[in-house]
């Protein structure tokens, strides 16, 4: 007997997650009936609709997931975490001696007041004037000098160089030598009200998709190539290798630590309203 249900997945229009949903948006895993549809937008869009309850199932960012929690439940796979790497902050001068007192009071471009990548920049360093610009326009933004330096995330973390800037900070190779834990970027969600019974069949449904797609990575590397926003396809592969792997099958021990440390430490810093109880679906 197949279960009828239309579900709606949200996610970037990124390599990583096309890659990611590959099996599930060419029909390569069995789901008994039930139907993706696929919402591509970008992840500060995902955070403020997730805010709404809109979607069932969508990415956002672990820094959302402060404001989220009543609502939605993080999924055990799906996550996008830096493993002493991660969103980087760049600027057309060299990287000065004292980073954390050169960009004291500076203004400094940053992708949406919701992603992780500005949580983390708060907690290295609270004073700064945050210029909300979204992801793509950030190397626009540092070049005009509209601002003193950008936090850039995607593509831009491979490309940035090749538009004659220099990197500052890397907040997930920061973060490693601040806990010895891997930074955790965004995950996916599904929304609590769904039930038990179907969040576990979807869980398990995404969980084969990314299976799937580290099994047959040429295959989905085709597929994500669509998004690659111009990288060929060696830094196309490079960048899906950097944010889809074993991390994103499964948390496993230090990338949930990796959570509940950044909400604890972001709590205790006043940057999100009150300590979360993070729950993850269980497999």
């Amino acid at each position: 007997m197949t279960e009828s249900k239309t579900i709606r997945v949200a996610h970037s229009p990124d390599s990583d997650d096309a890659f990611m949903f590959y099996a599930l948006a060419e029909g390569k895993v069995p789901t008994n009936g039930r139907e993706y549809h696929h919402e591509l937008s970008d992840i500060e869009s995902l955070n403020q609709r997730a805010l709404k309850g809109e979607l069932e199932v969508t990415a956002i960012s672990i820094h959302a997931y402060a404001h989220l929690a009543d609502k939605y439940a993080l999924l055990p796979h799906g996550a996008s975490i830096g493993n002493r790497y991660g969103p980087r902050v760049v600027a057309t001068s060299p990287k000065p001696d004292d980073v954390k007192t050169a960009l004291k009071g500076k203004k400094i471009a940053v992708p949406g007041p919701l992603t992780t990548a500005y949580l983390a920049l708060q907690l290295f360093q609270p004073d700064f004037e945050a210029v909300f610009v979204e992801f793509d326009k950030i190397v626009d933004a540092i070049l005009e000098g509209s601002v003193d330096a950008g936090l850039i995330i995607h593509e831009s973390q491979l490309t940035y160089a090749e538009e004659g800037l220099n990197l500052w900070l890397d907040t997930g190779e920061w973060w490693f030598q601040e806990t010895g834990l891997p930074l955790p970027l965004g995950g996916n969600a599904i929304r609590r009200d769904l039930g038990e019974d179907l969040i576990q069949k979807i869980s398990r449904d995404l969980r084969a998709s990314i299976v799937y797609a580290l099994e047959h990575r040429e295959a989905a590397l085709d597929h994500a190539m669509q998004y690659a926003r111009g990288l060929d396809r060696a830094k196309a592969d490079e960048f899906v290798g950097m944010y889809v792997n074993d991390f994103t099958v499964d948390y496993g021990e230090s990338g949930r630590k990796g959570v509940t440390t950044l909400l604890e430490r972001a709590a205790d810093a006043g940057l999100i309203p009150n300590h979360v109880h993070v729950d993850f679906v269980k497999d």
